[in-house]
């Protein structure tokens, strides 16, 4: 008997737009899924450059009204890869037509947007999933079962950094993601969300937080008018100190001014039992220091987490052992995870609330920034 086919409507079309398009298409090919989708409408501003997408990312359809493909019949599932200030509207619209909803990262501006989603979900009673593709990159995966197994132990220490560098150059054009009022906020929500995903995924939850940001360059060139210089009104560098709930401490910085990073993650957690690293830069493995072992026999072991047949998460529908996946894989486990849970009816991690939970984190170290003091996480 045939599978049900699942119809996707993707709101979006450039960088965010062209990952999930790739993982929309390969999950199906790669993955045990309970249904079928169909790439059916991608939806976009600029109708040319919108049919240029269409025809290269395989879409059935193409839409410049959002609100057309929301209200589409045929659709079941909307997946949104806009500017931040459309998330909200977007996701409520999708939700109270019954769509099942896939929103990219940070989940809102803010946290009341984010609790309007959360409401409009879970009244609509649709599956609902923030696309933090970083948790499904196997070897986080595989830290994340061995700290549940505790192999770590107690936690003591979460510290990562975010890196990258293309702001570096002041005559970069002032693009949305440099502004407030569509971005919520600039390496903060950007990419330290990120790493606060990772923290609350395999540590747990924030307790309180200690933070600074800063602007580098406050003002830039506009990109329809380079003659003409805009403000900056977001940060180009956070860092921030906290504590858990469960008495671990936190170290986490951001920046998109780091010279000579493009897209640098690295990641350390230590535990009363071992610690484990995880450098983004080389996503195949993932370094463990087991130090219930013998002193003569202690030291970082390398796990090059290729290995099949459920040893570790997510690479057994790829390749033989050694033979090493990349970024575009971890949406692909991200679309196999969601469609399996829309066809079952069951929620998947991460939810809209984790979104709300790290959009907490995110307002707590702004908020502590301004005012120069610890801030309590609610």
């Amino acid at each position: 008997m045939p599978k049900k086919i699942l119809n996707i409507g993707l709101i979006g079309y450039r960088f965010m737009g062209k990952a999930h398009s790739n993982a929309w298409r390969q999950a199906p090919r790669f993955f045990d899924l309970k249904r079928e989708v169909c790439l059916h409408t991608i939806c976009g501003r600029n109708s040319s450059e919108l049919e240029k997408a269409r025809v290269q990312f395989g879409w059935a359809h193409a839409q410049t009204h959002w609100h057309k493909v929301v209200a589409d019949p045929e659709i079941d599932i909307i997946d949104i890869n806009t500017p931040n200030d459309t998330h909200a509207q977007i996701a409520v619209a999708a939700a109270k037509a019954g769509k099942h909803v896939l929103c990219e990262k940070p989940l809102a501006l803010d946290v009341k947007e984010c609790q309007k989603m959360l409401q409009a979900v879970r009244k609509a009673k649709v599956v609902h999933m923030v696309c933090h593709n970083y948790r499904r990159i196997p070897a986080v995966a595989q830290a994340k079962k061995m700290i549940g197994e505790g192999a770590l132990g107690e936690i003591r220490h979460y510290y990562s950094r975010y890196a990258q560098g293309w702001l570096v150059d002041p005559k970069t054009p002032r693009l949305w993601r440099l502004q407030k009022q569509h971005a919520g906020s600039g390496a903060h929500g950007d990419i330290n969300a990120h790493i606060i995903d990772l923290a609350r995924y395999l540590v747990g939850e924030f307790d309180e937080v200690c933070g600074q940001m800063q602007t580098f360059i406050k003002k830039r060139p506009l990109p329809e008018n380079p003659k003409k210089i805009g403000q900056v009104t977001v940060d180009d560098a956070t860092q921030c100190i906290g504590r858990f709930k469960n008495g671990a401490m936190a170290n986490l910085e951001a920046t998109r001014f780091a010279t000579g990073r493009r897209n640098h993650i690295h990641m350390e957690i230590n535990g009363s039992k071992g610690s484990i690293e995880f450098d983004f830069e080389d996503m195949n493995r993932l370094k463990f220091f087991d130090n219930t072992v013998a002193n003569d026999r202690q030291g970082f072991a390398d796990i090059i987490v290729t290995q099949k047949d459920g040893v570790h998460p997510y690479v057994g529908q790829w390749w033989p052992p050694g033979h090493i996946i990349g970024y575009e894989h971890t949406f692909v486990h991200t679309i196999a995870d969601f469609i399996n849970a829309v066809a079952m009816g069951r929620s998947v991690q991460p939810t809209f609330e984790d979104g709300l939970k790290n959009q907490a984190v995110l307002e707590a170290v702004e908020k502590s920034a301004q005012k120069r003091k610890w801030v309590k996480v609610k």
